[in-house]
């Protein structure tokens, strides 16, 4: 179906995409609906993984947590976000999502715009800085354990 056309998005249609943080389930962006201001994902979590510390230079972002616990990062500060909860992140605010628990994590997370101008399309997104500091010990001085993936390298 051609994405300006489409009106509802059932999970058996959404855009299915596997990276070492999580199993993605897109609901919305460009490629999938008319949606040029949202873009809408279902991220599934394994225990023990996260998608350490990053940014997006153009985007906010609100992180909603369907079902499990988030250790939820925002700059420095984190809270554990239960189903319900979430987190807003301004647009270039580093962030991160962790799940230390035994159970698995599900989340939306709602960016915008999901087009962005072309002078700033081309730009790098999402950012990385898991591997530089302050960001790559600051969990370990809080003494949180490590996830399955983080530093930018895969740990078990």
């Amino acid at each position: 179906m051609n994405p300006l056309d489409r009106r509802f998005m059932q999970i058996a249609d959404a855009l299915r995409e596997t990276n070492p943080w999580t199993n993605n389930e897109w609901l919305c962006r460009p490629d999938v609906v008319a949606a040029k201001d949202l873009l809408l994902v279902r991220a599934n979590m394994a225990p023990g993984h996260c998608h350490p510390f990053h940014y997006h230079p153009h985007r906010e972002e609100i992180i909603y947590v369907i079902y499990g616990r988030a250790e939820q990062w925002v700059g420095d500060d984190y809270r554990i976000l239960s189903a319900g909860e979430m987190a807003h992140i301004p647009p270039g605010t580093i962030h991160a999502t962790y799940n230390p628990h035994k159970e698995p994590l599900v989340f939306l997370a709602i960016l915008s715009p999901a087009v962005l101008p072309d002078a700033k399309a081309a730009d790098p997104d999402p950012v990385d800085v898991g591997t530089q500091e302050p960001w790559a010990s600051l969990r370990k001085l809080k003494g949180l354990a490590q996830c399955v993936w983080d530093g930018g390298k895969q740990l078990a």
